[in-house]
């Protein structure tokens, strides 16, 4: 009776997070139209890479006196056009050295609460409690809209009778992402590999299949960094016609890029 009542309930918690991640997905944004900066370079050149990292390669070099458009900025990174056409991304110490159509030196702000809610990339590592036990959870992920995102996490959990492993693939709702205060909706699956520390009678090491929903809240702090909260209602389901209810509680830091 326990195990179909779990089950029921974890089904219906289930359906609740599909629909507000079809409702993520579905919600359009208005985004006003600002005008583009213009900058002008100054060094002898500018380079472009194909990407937002210094391992995206350079693909084309701006020459000094050149005007670009600065279409949006990725941390400490900048897409830019050239007068021809051609887009990439600079750094922002490249972008530094340029000029405004006026003669002064270009200027940009620190990553703040606005490049938080145009994040793409995330990664953090959380601390809690596993229905009793220690763990500790390390997570990337990756937003494909500014309402829905997917995580890939490894938690590591100590009990006194076994440690085991969690690997788990998530999907996240976020209904406000422009907020400091920005909740979120999980839903996620996964396995478990548990690993007794005692000898005991029929206890071996096993693997099974976990599925999760959870809700949780991020915190923005300054500059690429937060604080990140969340809560987890798992169920194990175990070789045995009995599955295994589990509640996580975890908190810790993260950064964006």
């Amino acid at each position: 009776m326990h195990a179909c009542t779990v089950a029921r309930g974890f089904s219906q918690l289930r359906v609740l997070v599909i629909v507000l991640l079809l409702q993520a997905l579905l919600a359009r944004q208005a985004f006003s139209e600002e005008q583009l900066v213009e900058v002008v370079v100054a060094a002898p050149y500018l380079e472009m890479h194909t990407g937002p990292g210094r391992g995206y390669p350079v693909f084309h070099v701006v020459d000094r006196g050149e005007t670009i458009s600065v279409l949006k900025r990725r941390t400490d990174w900048f897409r830019v056009r050239t007068g021809k056409g051609k887009e990439g991304w600079v750094r922002r110490a490249e972008m530094e050295q340029t000029l405004t159509p006026a003669g002064d030196q270009t200027r940009f702000a620190e990553a703040n609460i606005g490049d938080f809610s145009k994040r793409r990339w995330e990664a953090g590592v959380l601390a809690g409690d596993f229905e009793g036990a220690d763990m500790i959870t390390a997570y990337a992920g990756y937003a494909m809209t500014a309402n829905f995102s997917a995580e890939l996490s490894v938690s590591q959990v100590f009990g006194n009778y076994s440690d085991s492993v969690v690997g788990r693939v998530s999907l996240l709702a976020h209904p406000f992402p422009e907020w400091r205060l920005s909740p979120f909706f999980s839903l996620g699956t996964g396995i478990i590999y548990t690993d007794p520390n005692v000898t005991l009678v029929d206890e071996l090491d096993r693997t099974e299949q976990i599925g999760s929903v959870g809700v949780g809240i991020r915190c923005y702090l300054t500059r690429r960094f937060l604080l990140r909260a969340e809560y987890r209602n798992s169920v194990i389901f175990q070789d045995k016609d009995d599955n295994q209810e589990i509640n996580e509680w975890k908190a810790g830091f993260a950064f964006f890029f």
